[in-house]
């Protein structure tokens, strides 16, 4: 309750085990609340009576004086006397109130007995909400070109305008319009209530994105640099990806966590990481990897729109990277939607955000000697257009997987596992990855340069298969 100072606002430490006190101090702070006078933190102090766990015959490490002295403190048997002692109430009235309880709560367990035991498909159907299914537009014919940023701060404007319950919160993301300024003006658009600058508590700012999700407002998270995405595990994985599932897919947990991940600028170890892989691994969360301004924007909106806890990740190479043409109408792309980004009949090449672009380049590079290349832009990565990608495989027969990330454990990995299970009779050659060493990215320009895989080493593996 001390802490209670350090945001102007009082602190007491009551009796948790004294209804009569803890209904006191809680309606003086309610009253309080409610003629504008802020909050209060009040600290209850109780018991756990059982165990951490119900399920494991431990020892109980707790002290037997100290439990006794608790067990003696039982706040319904307190409240009974007080209500005897003071007449209240009868014993007789206070009997058939416990007895409505027990009754209602045997009546709850037998339901729960009596009912039908779940299926599969019940199972697998928990764990998402649906997604839309959008008309993506066209290519604009009037050569209006945004960057990355740009693009993605378009994204932000009008959906926010289109939608009160979208919100952004983060660090940095107000006045600043965060480092990268992919959240410039909207502070001054729609106001500090909608684009809030947090602490630096990451853990703590993506649960607030969780329980807004829950409550039914649409939070866009930034993580400043995303990395530090690994402070906020338990709320991303343990909650938002769950929660659907764990209330029998009913509720929708509708958050974006979006911030830049990858190499590229300089940022070293700790600051310049591609963790993809760890969010494709866990069901119930969506992960979009953009690779275009255009494919930005449209899978921004829908990420937004969707009614599923989604990992935006945007890549600093790409924040750096050409300008392109993106339509100024409001428009989604579907989710779970891959697209060819240059057809070609002698090798498919799969590549993820920042590596599109790198792969486009080898393949323009190769058709100076003959060679044609099928690049293919998962753009989501879960849910994967599996389909896509195989048909490719199909065409071609041979297959080239490009990300920035390691190649150990990484996506690739996990394409390269679908296609052999589904189009190995396809194959005319080996898969070959092309990803980062094993190794956090160092920070000597020269070194960075050699971790990121390059448009040579692209075309290096592009002619292994086809050797």
């Amino acid at each position: 309750a001390a802490r209670a100072i350090a945001y102007d606002m009082p602190g007491v430490t009551i009796d948790g085990n004294d209804p009569i006190e803890v209904s006191l101090v809680v309606r003086e702070a309610v009253e309080r609340a409610r003629a504008g006078e802020g909050p209060t933190l009040i600290e209850a102090m109780t018991y756990r009576w059982g165990q951490h766990s119900m399920r494991v015959n431990i020892r109980d490490p707790r002290p037997k004086e100290e439990y006794d002295e608790w067990i003696a403190r039982d706040p319904i048997k307190r409240l009974e006397t007080t209500l005897i002692e003071g007449k209240v109430l009868p014993k007789k009235r206070i009997k058939e109130i416990g007895q409505t309880i027990k009754d209602e709560l045997d009546s709850a367990v037998k339901f729960g007995q009596a009912g039908p035991e779940p299926t599969a498909r019940t199972l697998e159907g928990a764990v998402y909400a649906p997604h839309h299914d959008w008309t993506e537009p066209g290519e604009p014919v009037d050569g209006r070109e945004l960057s990355f940023v740009e693009a993605l701060n378009e994204a932000l404007h009008q959906e926010m305008a289109k939608d009160s319950d979208v919100f952004v919160m983060g660090e940095d993301v107000g006045l600043t319009g965060g480092i990268f300024q992919v959240t410039k003006g909207l502070a001054e658009e729609f106001g500090l209530e909608r684009v809030r600058d947090t602490p630096i508590s990451e853990a703590t700012f993506v649960g607030c994105g969780v329980g807004a999700a829950i409550a039914g407002m649409r939070p866009v998270v930034e993580i400043q640099i995303f990395d530090f995405i690994a402070l906020t595990m338990d709320m991303l994985v343990n909650q938002a990806a769950k929660f659907r599932f764990m209330l029998g897919g009913k509720p929708t947990v509708p958050l974006v966590v979006r911030g830049p991940q990858g190499g590229g600028i300089r940022l070293a170890a700790q600051h310049s990481q591609s963790l993809e892989a760890w969010f494709t691994h866990v069901p119930g969360l969506v992960v979009v990897a953009p690779s275009s301004p255009y494919d930005a924007k449209g899978l921004l909106v829908a990420a937004i729109r969707d009614d599923n806890p989604v990992i935006f990740l945007e890549t600093k190479l790409l924040y750096l990277g050409q300008p392109g043409p993106v339509p100024e109408e409001h428009y989604a792309i579907p989710l779970g939607k891959a697209v060819v980004k240059r057809a070609g009949t002698d090798v498919t090449v799969v590549a993820t955000a920042a590596m599109v672009p790198r792969a486009l380049s080898a393949a323009a590079q190769l058709e100076r000697e003959g060679i044609s290349i099928e690049v293919v832009d998962p753009r989501t990565l879960k849910p994967l257009d599996e389909d896509t990608i195989l048909d490719s495989v199909r065409k071609t027969n041979r297959l080239v997987i490009v990300h920035e990330a390691w190649m150990r454990g990484g996506f690739g990995a996990e394409v390269a596992a679908i296609v052999v299970d589904k189009a190995f009779d396809h194959l005319d050659a080996p898969i070959k990855r092309v990803g980062a060493p094993d190794t956090p990215m160092p920070y000597n320009d020269e070194l960075e340069r050699a971790t990121i895989p390059s448009q040579d080493r692209i075309v290096e593996a592009i002619r292994e298969v086809l050797a």
